[in-house]
């Protein structure tokens, strides 16, 4: 019903920068907070940035001052600006979107199925 799909992973340098993109397609009647989530090997999945419909953003405090986080609601897209990377930060990143699913008007939480950022030092 409901589709995310992100890309923009690569492997980059320390210091370096990447773009992240999710587009969401399907049965959306509305979408509501959407997010960027990472998991690194061996570690549990965290939150990364989060933005509401509104453009009210949450960061996570070891990513604040070097990435962005936007979104279009008119496209249905998010966008994550990942500047100053750091070897901490190689993990796959995963969209996320509160969608009120048109039809049925029941709200699920959707995830894309994940990019990965590599960063090396």
């Amino acid at each position: 019903q409901v589709q995310l799909v992100e890309s923009g992973g690569d492997l980059a340098q320390a210091g370096g920068s990447l773009r992240l993109s999710c587009a969401a397609s399907g049965r959306i009647l509305s979408i509501n907070t959407m997010g960027w989530y990472r998991q690194a090997s061996g570690k549990q999945r965290e939150l990364v940035a989060e933005i509401s419909r509104g453009g009210n953003t949450n960061l996570a405090d070891s990513v604040k001052g070097r990435f962005t986080i936007s979104r279009d609601n008119a496209k249905k897209t998010m966008a994550l600006q990942m500047n100053n990377l750091k070897p901490e930060d190689t993990a796959v990143y995963y969209c996320s979107a509160d969608v009120v699913v048109a039809s049925s008007w029941n709200r699920n939480k959707y995830w894309g199925q994940g990019t990965q950022v590599t960063v090396s030092s």
